[in-house]
């Protein structure tokens, strides 16, 4: 849910006014991404900490979220190409805070 509020915030600020459902993928498949990446990967091999607060989930997490957003971007082109790639990054950002903060 964090990463679905902050990637939508991302969303927000860089995608047109008007661009709902570039918005809507962007918030969605973050979440979604970050929670099937959670549930099936849960094992304690990628949770252990190699580097000191980092899992290999933490790492990973956000390669599935930019993979996730970049498959619906060749699927649907989005409004504005440019401010949807800054929205795809600054959500891949997201993801990967969130996996380090709070998970």
């Amino acid at each position: 849910m964090v990463t679905t509020v902050l990637a939508s915030a991302a969303a927000f600020w860089r995608l047109p006014h008007g661009a709902w459902t570039d918005l809507s993928a962007v918030a969605l498949l973050s979440g979604v991404s970050v929670f099937l990446w959670r549930v099936s990967a849960n094992m304690p091999q990628l949770n252990a900490d190699g580097l000191a607060g980092f899992s290999a989930n933490d790492w990973l997490a956000p390669v599935l979220t930019y993979v996730f957003l970049g498959a619906y971007a060749h699927l649907r082109p989005p409004a504005d190409a440019r401010r949807y790639g800054q929205a795809r990054a600054l959500a891949t950002i997201a993801s990967l805070v969130v996996n380090v903060v709070t998970i």
